[in-house]
């Protein structure tokens, strides 16, 4: 395949060396410098890819998707922060007959996490004594705070036990790839759940094998989509 890189932070030379590592070609890298609004993205920088990865900004990844969806690429991105545009995007992909694939997390460990602490949310539905709260590092570079991911996970234990209201903290400190926790404290014992990411290869990983997938499909995916074959 040839993959187009929009973004070219820690993430996206990530998954450009994980492209490359499973025989991929990278057909252009955009980085944020010249590329405001999806400027860069022309039709012309873009023909012949076959498939793009964006990882950039809250501000930056609405324009980048539209103009990507807009070429006519499948797009896979990873951006977090930016799904309050989700609608306006998701009308574009429908009218284009494009592709999307978005998450907040491209760990498959993070998705069996996630339904891990679905069940659980569940047990502990009927124990009021137990506080429930979420904790969430990241690297001090790190813009968004929650976490994606941990709003996400927010999102799933709050339908599973609609009784709590699942607080997040978040530190942004160091070079933390990333870390987060459901725990529940009551008046004589604690239970946490958890997941480390002890280095973005992991979701760089993911993130190509989306890629892969997604050419073909159409419509607006979710990675859970593409790991347990589950829609909407």
């Amino acid at each position: 395949m040839r993959i187009v890189i929009v973004g070219h932070g820690q993430m996206g030379r990530a998954v450009a060396q994980a492209a490359t590592a499973r025989g991929h070609a990278i057909h252009t890298v955009v980085d944020i410098d010249g590329n405001q609004g999806g400027r860069a993205l022309t039709p012309e920088r873009l023909g012949g890819a076959d498939v793009a990865v964006e990882f950039t900004s809250p501000m930056a990844a609405p324009g980048n998707i539209e103009r990507l969806i807009e070429a006519g690429i499948p797009t896979v991105t990873g951006t977090t922060g930016w799904t309050g545009e989700l609608p306006k995007v998701r009308k574009l992909v429908e009218q284009r007959n494009g592709a999307l694939l978005y998450a907040s997390n491209f760990s498959i460990g993070v998705h069996l996490f996630f339904k891990t602490a679905q069940a659980m949310a569940r047990r502990f539905g009927a124990h009021a004594e137990f506080d429930a709260f979420i904790v969430e590092e990241h690297h001090a570079r790190k813009v968004d705070a929650p976490s994606g991911t941990a709003l996400t996970l927010q999102g799933l234990v709050l339908e599973a036990d609609p009784s709590r209201a699942f607080p997040i903290t978040s530190i942004r400190a160091g070079a933390i790839p990333g870390i987060h926790a459901l725990t529940y404290d009551g008046p004589h014992e604690t239970i946490t759940l958890s997941h480390t990411a002890r280095s973005r290869q992991g979701f760089a990983a993911g993130a190509v094998a989306a890629a892969e997938w997604l050419p073909g499909h159409r419509g607006v995916f979710r990675f859970e989509d593409m790991l347990f074959g589950e829609n909407g």
